[in-house]
Parts: structure tokens; C-alpha cells; sequence
């Protein structure tokens, strides 16, 4: 197996780059303004299509935590891991009919200006600063340290070079607005959608071939014959992997939380659609629906393949890392068997996504601390150049900070998807409680949602580390605490994030009934109601969609039905 590119596959990334960087520029000069305000370049407004807008999603979703994180999960787990993807073509649909009217109904652009429009600067201070350590330590760290990590595995360039590269091109993408991000992406879709099919087309021929036949089709029957235990979308209580995906919780508990509360109130996914009209931005998150129906064939099978390779004693030794079984090198290790040419065409894929997702999160991170920091608290007078300026800059320093803490996060010792998936679990259901509360509850009050954020994050830490001072075996027989790798009862992260988005419900429509009522004055002749009375415009009407969303919803939902009952 060679750890290197030929001179073909640098051809095919070179026509890649090229394509990207040439059709970027196109975009970047045909429609750049005289003078860039600050929703033009943050939200591209009113420029993205429909399928620009579904791509984008993708081309930001779909990283180096997928491509490498969950085909490591595909190794170690199953099938089942394509929840979080499937799981996420039913979020985009409630998202698309719900929540964005909402946005786009109350001219929403960040997500702390919905909380500085719902609640208080208070709260939307606090949230901004949150957001920006959490897409910063978390997100973009590990978006860059797994595609560092993967091109050097492929191509044998140092990490810490490939890590620059990476975070070089991602930024003259990122500079140059969400105009460019947007349609590129479009790109960098097509390249990932093909070269990812071109793995997986290798690893289920590799796994017919080593049985004497021929034939994907051959392939996949006999990946489903001798890794059945890796083809069930529900756990047991006594599978190995229950602490991650906790038998039904992935469709009637926390799974829910994680998926709306990462399509549905994260900067870095809603940015995409926060700029468009609602017709568009629904046909949008509709079409990034159906590719997410795609996404495990081209993650998720290439990492069970390797598994069943694996165990016939292929790959004994690259699956190894510092003489331990490393689940995360599967995709990798399958891309390196691939013939020149093919091989930079996969290599492109990965670039594509890792560069697609660093530069939407970048893109973000600049968004709310331009808008939400700089221009709230630090310049309120600042020009509309000083903003995109300002924005520029923080996108190389986000990239530098993430390239010097990103070695010392230990994310390949988890596995790269579910250390993305339990850190972010730790803030997601008090986030998801204030907002979905301040979308459709007019009482709810500022100091509830301050409850939810410090609170949701205060009981997350609390039950993560509660089995390290207390016997949990007593829950077990209720499926809520089963034992990890040393023995210690532990409560799955996805039922702990159910457990902490009830609390916060809870607390906040006690704290909210509690508030001092509001009463009415008369102020100058007009009628003032004081107190607490921020609220948003929402009417019912807002949320019918059109005939045809509505089929293709169903025809989603339909999919999924099937998907779900034929690998129970």
C-alpha cells in the first residue's frame, strides 16, 4: 500500500483546485459590489439559488468528522451510526417548515441577534461568546486536525504542513464572502459526492474480490452476511456500543436534540439560508434533505467494509496505531488502495470537504464576532468596510488558534465523530430549550433563558462526571446507565442530553410563570407595557408550505420509514 500521490492524482487535484479557486473568482468579481456591506459578504443576500443553498449545507456538514470520524464509527459500530445523517433529512424538513419563517419573517442574520431580539443583550453577550468558543475549540480544532490528519495518512505530507495547506486555502475561500463559499460549494459537493462514491465502489469490490466474487452488489450481500451485527440502526442494552447510540433514544429521544438544534440554531448551518427568500431557502434545506439520504454509502459503508476486511486479517497492521486498533484510519487506508487518477479523485473529495467545512465555520465565527461583538459592544459606529475587515481578520486568527490548539485535544483517542457529537452535547439541549421556547412561547422570560444556558451547561458536566462518585448499576435494569470500557456505569450521552433538555424546559416555564407580571401605563399617551415583553412575529400562516414541498417531504419521510424497518 503506498502512502503517497502520483503524478496523475496530483493532476486530478490540480484540476480540482483549479476549478474551485477559478469558478470562486468568477463569483467573487462578477458579483462584487463597489462597496461590500457587511449581510452582502456574511450572507451573500438574495444571491444564493436554491441548490447553492442545499449544497453549501452539505459542503459545510460533510468533513473530515464524517469522512473519517464516522467511516471510523462504520468500523467500530455499524450502520447504525448513519442515524446522525438520516435522522438529519427529518430535521431539515421540521426546520424548513418552523423555524425558518421565524428567521426570516423577524429579519434574523446571527443567532445572537435572535436572542438579543427575544431576550436581552444579556443573554445574546453570553450566547455569542459561547458560540465562539465552541466553533473554535471544538469545531474548527477538530474540522482541521482530522483533514490534517487524513491527508497525511493519503499523500505521506507532514501533518503539521498539511494542516497549514488546509487552513491556507480555506481561508482565501473564506475571504472572500459567503458569495464564494456558497457557490463553491456547489463544486466542492460534486467532487465529494463522486469521489466518494469511487471509495466506496473500491471497498465493496475489494470485499467481493477477497471472497472469489465479483460485483458490488456481491459486495454489500456479503459485508451484510459476515458483519450482520454491524447492520441494525438499534442497539441492545448489551451491545458494546450502547453509551453512544442508546437503543431508541436515536429516534424518540436525544438524537433529536442534536440534529434540531445543529441544523436549526446554529450560525454555521442556518447562516446558509438566513439570506435567501422562503420559498428558496426551504427548496434549499429540501435538497440538502435528500443528499443527507446519500451520505452513509459514501461514509459509512467504505468504514464496514474495512471492518469486514479486517477481520479476515486485511489491513492487520495500517489499522494499527501506536499499537492500538485505530477505527479512524479505515477510510484512509481504503483511499490508499486505490489506482492513480481514482486515488486523486477521493483525495479531492476530502479536501473538498474539509476545506467546505472549515471555511462555513470560519465564515461564522467571523459573522458573530463582527456583528455580535465588535459592532454591539466594542465599535457601535463602525462603517460597513471596518465590519468586513474586522470579519477578515478573524478568520486567519480563528484558523491560526485552531492549528495551535488542535494537537492537544486528544480527538483521535474518542474517535473523531463522537467527540465532536458528546462536547457540542454538553451546550446543545440548553440551547435548544431557550430557543425552541423563544420561538413559541411568548412568555418565556430572559432570566429563564440565562437558566437554560448556565444551567443546561452546569447538569451536563454534573451527569458526565456523576459516575465517577456514584454506583449508577441500580439504573441499568431501565436501560438509563450502562457500563463503559473500565466497568463504571455511565449514562449515554444522548439520554443525558434528553435529561437536561427536560430540566431546562421545566426551569424555564417555572422561572418564566414566576416573573413579576407585566403592567400596562400610559407613557406621553401611548399605551407601554412594562417589563419583559419582547417577543417575535409569528402567525400561523407563516408556517403551510407549498404542495410540492410537501410531496417531496412525504417521499423523504417514506425513504427513512423503509430504511429504518429494513435494518431494525
Amino acid at each position: 500500500m503506498q502512502k503517497s500521490l502520483q503524478f496523475l492524482d496530483y493532476v486530478v487535484f490540480l484540476v480540482y483546485f483549479v476549478i474551485v479557486a477559478g469558478y470562486g473568482l468568477y463569483i467573487y468579481k462578477k458579483k462584487k459590489r463597489e462597496t461590500t456591506d457587511s449581510k452582502d459578504f456574511f450572507l451573500a443576500e438574495g444571491s444564493l439559488t436554491w441548490w447553492a443553498i442545499g449544497a453549501s449545507l452539505i459542503a459545510s456538514n460533510i468533513s473530515a468528522e464524517q469522512f473519517i470520524g464516522m467511516a471510523g464509527s462504520g468500523f467500530n459500530i455499524g450502520l447504525a451510526i448513519s442515524t446522525y445523517e438520516w435522522m438529519a433529512a427529518a430535521t431539515l424538513i421540521i426546520v424548513a417548515v418552523f423555524f425558518l419563517p421565524i428567521y426570516l419573517k423577524n429579519k434574523i442574520y446571527t443567532m445572537p441577534q435572535f436572542l438579543l431580539t427575544r431576550y436581552n443583550k444579556t443573554v445574546s453577550t453570553i450566547m455569542a461568546v459561547f458560540w465562539l468558543l465552541l466553533y473554535v475549540v471544538v469545531n474548527l480544532t477538530s474540522i482541521l486536525y482530522l483533514g490534517a490528519l487524513a491527508v497525511n495518512t493519503i499523500s505521506g505530507i507532514p501533518f503539521y504542513l498539511c494542516m497549514t495547506l488546509i487552513a491556507v486555502f480555506a481561508i482565501v475561500i473564506t475571504l472572500g464572502g459567503m458569495k464564494v463559499i456558497g457557490y463553491t460549494d456547489v463544486i466542492q459537493v460534486f467532487f465529494l459526492i463522486l469521489g466518494g462514491l469511487v471509495t466506496t465502489y473500491l471497498a465493496l469490490s475489494l470485499v467481493s474480490e477477497h471472497f472469489g466474487e465479483t460485483g458490488v452488489l456481491k459486495g454489500f450481500s456479503l459485508m451484510t452476511k459476515n458483519a450482520e451485527e454491524h447492520f441494525h440502526m438499534i442497539l441492545k442494552k448489551d451491545n458494546p456500543h450502547y453509551l453512544d447510540l442508546p437503543g431508541l433514544t436515536v429516534l424518540v429521544g436525544g438524537m433529536w436534540i442534536v440534529n434540531l438544534n445543529y441544523w436549526g440554531c446554529n450560525q454555521y448551518i442556518t447562516q446558509r439560508a438566513l439570506g435567501a427568500d422562503l420559498k428558496t431557502a426551504r427548496s434549499g434545506l429540501l435538497f440538502a434533505g435528500f443528499l443527507k439520504l446519500l451520505m452513509p454509502v459514501i461514509v459509512v459503508l467504505p468504514g464496514i467494509a474495512a471492518y469486514v476486511l479486517y477481520k479476515e486479517g486485511v489491513f492487520s497492521s495500517e489499522m494499527m496505531k501506536a499499537g492500538e486498533l485505530n477505527p479512524d484510519n479505515a477510510y484512509p487506508v481504503l483511499m490508499n488502495l486505490l489506482p492513480a487518477g481514482m486515488k486523486g479523485l477521493a483525495f479531492a473529495a476530502l479536501t473538498a470537504a474539509v476545506v467546505a467545512s472549515l471555511a462555513g465555520k470560519a465564515n461564522s465565527i467571523s459573522t458573530i464576532f463582527s456583528l455580535d461583538i465588535y459592532k454591539e459592544i466594542f465599535n457601535r459606529n463602525a462603517n460597513e468596510k471596518e465590519i468586513v475587515n474586522v470579519g477578515r481578520v478573524v478568520v486567519i486568527v480563528a484558523m491560526i488558534l485552531a492549528i495551535i490548539i488542535s494537537p492537544f485535544l486528544g480527538i483521535d483517542k474518542k474517535g473523531g465523530f463522537q467527540f465532536i457529537q458528546e462536547y457540542t452535547g454538553f451546550v446543545s439541549p440548553g440551547i435548544f430549550a431557550m430557543f425552541l421556547l423563544g420561538f413559541f412561547w411568548k412568555k418565556t422570560t430572559s432570566n429563564a433563558a440565562l437558566f437554560a444556558m448556565i444551567g443546561g451547561f452546569a447538569m451536563s458536566i454534573f451527569l458526565k462526571f456523576l459516575p465517577n462518585w456514584s454506583d449508577l448499576s441500580s439504573l441499568y435494569d431501565l436501560g438509563m446507565a450502562v457500563p463503559n470500557a473500565a466497568g463504571v456505569y455511565e449514562i449515554p450521552f444522548l439520554d443525558r442530553m434528553g435529561i437536561v433538555f427536560a430540566v431546562c424546559v421545566v426551569g424555564m416555564i417555572i422561572i418564566s410563570l414566576a416573573a413579576p407580571a407585566k403592567k400596562q401605563v400610559v407613557v406621553g399617551g401611548t399605551l407601554v407595557t412594562s417589563g419583559e415583553s419582547k417577543g417575535l412575529e409569528v402567525d400561523a400562516s407563516m408556517f403551510k408550505p407549498s404542495t410540492a414541498f410537501t410531496v417531496i417531504a412525504l417521499l423523504i419521510c417514506g425513504i427513512l420509514t423503509a430504511l429504518y424497518t429494513i435494518f431494525w
